[in-house]
């Protein structure tokens, strides 16, 4: 396939068609960058796909995240094109960069769902309220830990984990942003989170045994 070379004069990029090694790409990104144009562009995402698609096939282990990855991150080379500096690194670089760190992005987001669900999974607030529901059988709890038997058992929980449980549940934040509040890691959100619902679970079965 015929590719393009670029001259400079007077700060105007002229293009011939002519061979071209298939790693100098620095025209085509500095044409995207200057122009937005279309066919550069589509030079790069002809080049970079397949290497992106392998790229996420072993680091994501599915072809389906694998194809997200190649969107995501040729979407990210054209809206960030304008921040290329070629004489800092070359195309295939800078490019590369932004594929490893979409990918790691990619990583963090699919473990942070998969802590979540196994969360849900092993602490199901549900169970609390059940327990609580079965030892109090004329009691209706309008809304999970709302009720004054649940506070009561709530303000025996170490004051950290009752930050959690009431920004979670009272002020309807995610954990994402619990963490933010708080400014503590999110690894520690879901730590207290679990202490809590286990604390939780035994004050209620200490109320049965009553």
């Amino acid at each position: 396939m015929q590719q393009i070379v670029y001259r400079v004069i007077d700060k105007e990029i002229i293009i011939a068609a002519q061979p071209l090694l298939p790693t100098d790409l620095t025209p085509y990104l500095i044409l995207v960058a200057k122009h937005q144009d279309k066919n550069a562009f589509n030079v790069l995402f002809t080049f970079f796909a397949p290497k992106i698609k392998r790229f996420g096939i072993s680091k994501l282990n599915s072809e389906a995240l694998a194809k997200e990855l190649i969107q995501e991150t040729m979407t990210k080379v054209w809206r960030k094109a304008h921040l290329y500096h070629p004489d800092k690194s070359a195309a295939t670089t800078w490019i590369y960069t932004i594929m490893r760190n979409t990918a790691f992005d990619m990583l963090r987001q699919i473990q942070s769902r998969s802590e979540e669900s196994l969360s849900d999974d092993i602490w199901p607030l549900d169970s609390i309220i059940d327990s609580a529901h079965n030892t109090e059988q004329t009691h209706q709890f309008e809304d999970h830990l709302l009720s004054k038997h649940l506070l009561l058992h709530l303000d025996r929980l170490p004051e950290a984990q009752q930050q959690v449980i009431r920004g979670l549940y009272y002020q309807d934040l995610s954990q994402e942003q619990l963490a933010q509040h708080l400014d503590i890691p999110i690894g520690t959100i879901k730590s207290r989170l679990r202490l809590a619902l286990e604390k939780l679970k035994q004050y209620m079965g200490e109320k049965e045994h009553d």
